[in-house]
């Protein structure tokens, strides 16, 4: 019999059948009427086969023996006819009674004989009478040694040790005709007392754990619980074997309450729990403390509860050291975060600065890897000098190209960089396949087509019912993989936690006086993206932070929640970062000296080509010279200017074109000017003006470029455009 919705506990184990959960109440008769009614209840179910078996046979004999026995003839032919029924009911009943387990072949092979016994003494007894001997002695004797059966049946079967009957389907065994359960076997039935049923279940017969999978959604059905509610997941180790899992009541429908942490000043590869399992488990991810840092997919529709859990894990880890949060969402701006962003050291609402990080991230991998080198280290480990980095990007598909995305994915986890990734729908369109290949770890909340969910979670997690199929209908509720979580647990819904904004500010607030500024090593890698960064969070090295934070400190407790200091010594604080000089930007210009002119490569001499076509079609275009006859007519603006004629009355001013090196130096102002603007992005076209003034041509141009991009002032991004990394005169 299916739950009733909406009820918060389940039975352990299937109810016994043939018996009365009745209470009988203490009235009018006292604790003896009390005794009696409780005895008689426990004894009526017994009672039923001895009542048929002394009431049917005598009054069913006595009704056939007055119709027919009186007549030799109308005998003979009565007790054939009885005979031949008799055959044809037993048929029946071997037919109609299961028997795919041990206990159901004994029950089908019981009826069987319960109906061939009744039918072979009521054929005897039409003929020679019931009350005569031997045909009363047989129904003495025989009908209550076929009463005592049924009562040895009823015994085993209702289970005195409270365990649950092996049986086709378990509880299910009424049902499983008509759900396709006809070869499981399902056995130890086990209730949680939390909401949740599980048991061992085991296929015969040619048939699969796969076909039992699919058949999840007629079970809920049958249930009336949600289709997500019927979990069946393989053992990894017998193919015919698997684990039937049954959510019959929902303990997480009131919410979840954020818990701050205890401690302020944990390190990153302590677990953050950020909600609880339908078992009223505790939901713990610890992603920088897994055998492999494994970046994060988080999907769902919108109102399904992708922002709350953003704000559980980022609540959680602005309050430890040793890490530093970058954040990514130029959709929703400040508003999913915008009360907790003191805690963010790198905070992105627009598009323009969205680029420059994701463009700024491999410079800085690849930095970490060298200083991971240096400390003899395989991966980023507490151990390192280096912040534990996460960056989280909301629609990140938006802001760089799944080429890029997938480079950086692919090796930022070894240096403790923790890339997490938030989409409405993972689809190849929005994000690639290489690249959700390497967001190993997720959390997939509601979605509206049960296949988006494939787009998240692993085949193995969808094939066993494992799908969110309820949109927004459920705020918060997830299935979720990877991160350190237990594999068998992937399969068990979830809620994230339900945050208060005053709480979480207040916790951010005071988490400053242990937040770490981000480590040097990485803040210079990240060139003048990071250092013109528009937002600057809080840490503790930020004046004038302590006495806000005590405040939140007080705030928080009493408010009930008692947030302790870590012990821990705090790090070291890191030097501001400084960019190092370009070797011999300044101090030694003969860095910057270049091939000659003349020494061009195929691709800048077919540049030259193309330049002097357009210079071509742009002269063209200039009208005829209104003075034809001048004496200057015949000159070429590529001509040196002549001397002038003593008496000609003209007279030139002498143009001198700059030297290599001050046509450098133009560069490279015109360069360190933007940054100072705060522009770090450009084409080779905006330098035409400061070209033309160092006296030079296109060709020039581009070999300076890639001369700027192999010292590393800039990067090239794509076709035609560039990115500032650092100043060309900056100092040390």
């Amino acid at each position: 019999m299916a739950p009733r919705k909406g009820s918060r506990k389940a039975a352990a184990v299937a109810a016994p059948v043939n018996t009365t959960t009745e209470i009988v109440p203490v009235g009018r008769g006292g604790v003896l009427g009390h005794i009696v009614g409780h005895l008689a209840g426990k004894a009526l179910p017994y009672l039923s086969p001895w009542a048929a078996t002394a009431t049917l046979p005598p009054l069913a004999g006595f009704a056939t023996n007055t119709l027919w026995g009186g007549d030799p003839m109308s005998a003979g032919l009565a007790s054939a006819a009885l005979a031949v029924g008799g055959a044809g009911l037993s048929a029946v009943a071997w037919k109609t009674t299961p028997a795919t387990t041990g206990y159901g072949k004994f029950r089908r092979a019981q009826a069987t004989a319960t109906v061939a016994a009744g039918m072979g003494w009521l054929t005897c007894a039409t003929a020679a009478g019931p009350f005569g001997s031997p045909v009363l002695d047989a129904w003495l004797i025989g009908g209550g040694l076929m009463a005592a059966s049924w009562n040895v049946r009823q015994v085993l079967r209702n289970g005195a040790s409270g365990d649950v009957e092996e049986t086709t389907g378990g509880g299910l065994g009424a049902l499983a005709e008509a759900i396709g359960w006809e070869k499981v076997k399902v056995k130890d039935a086990k209730g949680s007392g939390k909401g949740t049923v599980r048991a061992d279940l085991e296929v015969t017969d040619g048939a699969t754990v796969p076909d039992v999978q699919a058949t999840t959604a007629k079970v809920a059905a049958t249930l009336r619980v949600p289709p997500s509610g019927v979990i069946v997941t393989p053992d990894p180790e017998n193919g015919a074997r698997g684990t039937l899992s049954l959510r019959v009541a929902d303990l997480l429908k009131d919410g979840v309450e954020f818990v701050p942490p205890a401690v302020l000043g944990l390190l990153p590869t302590e677990p953050i729990p950020v909600g609880l399992y339908a078992d009223g488990e505790l939901w713990l991810i610890n992603p920088f403390d897994a055998a492999i840092l494994q970046h994060l997919l988080v999907m769902g529709v919108t109102g399904a509860g992708k922002s709350e859990f953003c704000r559980t894990v980022l609540a959680h880890l602005m309050c430890r050291r040793k890490l530093s949060v970058f954040l990514v969402d130029v959709a929703k701006g400040r508003q999913t975060v915008g009360h907790i962003k003191d805690g963010l050291d790198w905070f992105v609402t627009e598009a323009a600065e969205a680029k420059r990080l994701v463009r700024s991230l491999p410079a800085a991998i690849k930095a970490r890897g060298d200083v991971l080198a240096d400390e003899g280290l395989d991966q980023w480990t507490p151990a390192s000098s280096l912040n534990a980095v996460v960056v989280w990007m909301e629609e990140a598909a938006d802001l760089a190209d799944f080429e890029e995305l997938e480079k950086i994915a692919r090796a930022a986890r070894s240096v403790g960089i923790w890339l997490v990734v938030s989409l409405q729908r993972a689809t190849w369109t929005n994000v690639s396949t290489d690249v959700r290949a390497n967001l190993q770890a997720t959390a997939c909340f509601g979605v509206d087509d049960p296949g988006d969910a494939s787009f998240c979670l692993p085949d193995s997690v969808t094939g066993s019912g494992a799908i969110p199929a309820w949109g927004s209908d459920r705020p918060g509720y997830a299935f979720s993989t990877g991160m350190g979580i237990p594999q068998e647990r992937w399969t068990t819904e979830v809620r994230s936690c339900l945050t208060d904004r005053e709480t979480l500010t207040a916790l951010v607030t005071a988490g400053a006086l242990v937040r770490d500024p981000l480590d040097a090593a990485t803040a210079t890698a990240l060139g003048q993206a990071y250092a013109q960064r528009s937002h600057h969070g809080t840490n503790r090295t930020t004046p004038g932070i302590e006495e806000p934070a005590r405040q939140a400190l007080a705030l928080l407790a009493s408010a009930g929640h008692d947030v302790a200091l870590a012990a821990a010594p705090a790090a070291p604080v890191a030097a501001p970062p400084v960019l190092a000089p370009i070797p011999g930007a300044v101090t030694d210009r003969s860095a910057y000296v270049l091939e000659d002119d003349a020494d061009m490569s195929e691709y800048e001499e077919a540049a030259a080509v193309e330049f002097q076509e357009a210079r071509a079609e742009i002269l063209g275009a200039i009208p005829g010279d209104p003075e034809p006859d001048a004496d200057y007519a015949h000159l070429r603006l590529e001509d040196d200017v002549p001397d002038a004629d003593d008496d000609s009355g003209i007279a030139f001013g002498e143009q001198s074109r700059p030297s290599t090196e001050e046509a450098r130096h133009i560069l490279c102002v015109e360069l360190d000017g933007w940054v100072q603007q705060g522009r770090l992005e450009f084409e080779p076209a905006d330098l035409i003006p400061a070209t033309v003034a160092a006296g030079r041509k296109r060709p020039w141009l581009q070999g300076e470029l890639k001369r700027l991009a192999e010292l590393g002032v800039i990067r090239r991004d794509g076709h035609g455009e560039y990115t500032i990394l650092q100043s060309p005169l900056q100092l040390a």
